[in-house]
Formats: structure tokens, sequence, C-alpha cells
């Protein structure tokens, strides 16, 4: 085997190792962004629903109640929760892969009520009512989602509409009925704020990325050894040849070979002026011979 081929097989394999570590760690690093991008996006929504329905509960709902038509027609724009998710329905208008909900196991609406999915969220936070806060990810139809949900507490308000049919307000009733909806309790977990983000464009986005840089990690593979050979080629093999050469017309009886030329004071350099010298003298041994 040529020492071309064999300088060639070790740049392949240490490149080769080097590639698929870095491959690896670039890979993991461009889906962790796209996912920190993605929960960023998430958490922004959810301050964005708690937002609209602290306006609702604090600035537009004590104005509404005191509309006369309120007592006759129950007002679900005085709701914080319908607040929040009517507003997140006109995001969806836009950007339907993004969902927000307000699901709880008994709602007075029924479009409210807790999915599978989400009860079981729902469940795991009324079971760990330390965390405030439960991101995870589930497969839909149209992709990966992933999820941020926090806990719906019953507070004091609550308990207005909530408790039992009798207290809560009449227009209320007319509208949703005395069946669902009530006897919540207070600090207790009924349901859950649920955003959901899809993930499908950051990750073909940073998988992209991916390839790009692989694309571009293999013409700088293949331009680093093609330069390199090049260096080996001029440095090292052509010099050896030049004196393999030589060489071999000197054990042919070629006696009086021009000097090879000696360029610089590496150790080629010094094995050529070697070979110079050792030229030198046979030539004078061979004419003592003669």
């Amino acid at each position: 085997m040529k020492l071309m081929t064999k300088f060639n097989l070790i740049l392949l394999l240490l490149f080769g190792a080097g590639g698929a570590l870095i491959s690896q760690i670039a890979y993991s690093f461009l889906i962790e962004n796209a996912r920190r991008e993605v929960t960023q996006e998430a958490e922004l929504m959810m301050a964005s629903a708690k937002a609209v329905r602290d306006y609702t509960a604090d600035d537009l709902a004590p104005l509404l109640e005191q509309n006369p038509q309120h007592k006759l027609r129950f007002l679900a724009e005085t709701v914080p929760f319908f607040g929040a998710t009517n507003t997140f329905k006109r995001l969806r208008e836009k950007y339907p892969d993004y969902t927000y909900r307000e699901a709880t196991l008994n709602p007075t609406n029924p479009q409210d009520r807790a999915t599978d999915w989400e009860a079981d969220i729902i469940a795991y936070l009324q079971d760990h009512s330390a965390e405030k806060e439960l991101p995870g990810e589930r497969e839909t139809p149209t992709g990966t989602v992933l999820y941020i949900a926090t806990p719906i507490t019953v507070e004091a308000p609550c308990l207005e509409c909530h408790s039992r049919p009798a207290a809560a307000p009449e227009a209320m009733i007319a509208t949703y009925g005395s069946t669902n909806g009530f006897g919540w309790k207070a600090g207790s977990v009924v349901g859950a704020q649920v955003v959901s983000v899809p993930m499908s464009l950051p990750v073909s986005i940073a998988k992209k990325a991916f390839r790009l840089l692989m694309i571009y990690l293999g013409i700088g593979l293949i331009a680093t050894i093609a330069a390199l050979d090049a260096g080996v080629y001029f440095i090292v093999i052509r010099p050896l040849q030049l004196v393999s050469n030589a060489a071999d017309r000197a054990s042919k009886g070629e006696a009086n070979a021009a000097p090879l030329p000696v360029k610089g004071k590496d150790e080629i350099a010094a094995m050529t002026a070697s070979f110079n010298r050792m030229q030198v003298s046979l030539a004078k041994a061979l004419k003592l011979l003669r």
C-alpha cells in the first residue's frame, strides 16, 4: 500500500470519527434549540392568556356587571375563561395549529369539558399540587406538539357561580342549566390551562440546518484532504521519489549524477543532503577502484 493511500486512510478515520461526534452534538443542539424556541412561544401564549384573564376579571367584568342586561341575560364576557379562550380563537384563524384550552372535568359550558389526554393532565396536577406548571409533548395527526399546562385552582370569586346552583346568577342558570359546573370547592384543582404549540416548523428548520451543516462539513473534509494530499506529495513524497530514483540509478553504476536540490532545513532536506554526500563518496570510491 502506497504512503499516500495510508495517509488518506488515517485522515478518513480521524475525520470520520470527529465528524460523527460533531454531527451528534450539532443535531442535539439544533433540536434542543428548536424545542427551546417552541417552549418560549408556549410560555408567551400562557402569559398572554393570563393577562387577558386578569384584564377581564379586574377591569372588564365590573363594568359589564353594571349593565342592566346582565340581570336578564348572562354575559359570558364577564368570565375570565371566556375572554382568554375567545381571544385565542381569533389567533387560531391565522395560526390554526396553536391552541389554548381551559379544560375542566365539570365545566358549566360543555365545550370546556376536558378530553382524555387533558383529563390525564388534570389528574396529574391534582395529585401533584406543588407543581405549578407541567410541560410535555404529544403526537397529533399534524406532528409533534409541545404543551404547557397550569392548574386551574378554585378561588373565592369562582364559588359565586360554581358552588351550588342556588347561589349562581339566574341568568347563568337560564343559559347553561343547573346540571354542570357546580360542586367546586375552594383550593381544589378542577381543570388546567393548556397551551399547545406545534414543533413541526422549528424542527424542520433545525433538520434543514443540520443537513446544510453536514454538506459543508463534507465539502470541508474533501477540501482539507485534497490540500493535505498536495502538501504531503510536494513536501514528502516527491522529494523521496527523487532520492529513490537517484539511488536506483546509482545502484546501476551511474557515478556522475548531478546532486539533488536541497530545499529548506527539515528532515527531508537533511536526508537529501546526506544522499548527495553519499553519492559524492561513492563516486570517489569508484574512481579509486578504477
